[in-house]
């Protein structure tokens, strides 16, 4: 099974910036590429996508709440893993959220749907203060 585990989040005033990574390992040797995903979830609400990228042609796709401000990258130098990035600037207190990485193997589409996704991180708190 896929493990996945992010860092990088913390506390900024709103208008600043955070970069999370996420590396997600032991992709299945049948599977080339993965498809990788932020999500976030507040309390008392639903967790929503945030952001997705296929390693395989880095095909990215955007919720429209991030778009502009938020930006999904990776790193494939090294191919045993697949590691993403999420630079988040221009922070809003809306984006207060704990943050997850999902990842899949294969390409799943660019739906933000979390149903999409089998292997999960622990994930991370972002905080953004106004």
């Amino acid at each position: 099974r896929v493990q996945v585990e992010e860092t990088g989040g913390g506390s900024v005033q709103a208008g600043g910036s955070l970069r999370l990574s996420c590396v997600a390992s032991g992709r299945p040797f049948t599977y080339s590429t993965m498809s990788l995903a932020w999500f976030r979830q507040a309390p008392g609400k639903e967790r929503e996508g945030v952001a997705s990228i296929y390693s395989g042609d880095g095909k990215t796709s955007y919720a429209d709440s991030v778009k502009g401000r938020f930006t999904i990258s990776q790193d494939n130098t090294d191919n045993t893993v697949n590691t993403v990035y999420l630079q988040m600037d221009s922070l809003k207190p809306e984006d207060t959220a704990m943050y997850y990485c999902a990842a899949e193997p294969g390409y799943v589409g660019g739906a933000l749907r979390t149903s999409l996704y089998r292997s999960w991180g622990q994930g991370t708190q972002v905080t953004v203060s106004s």
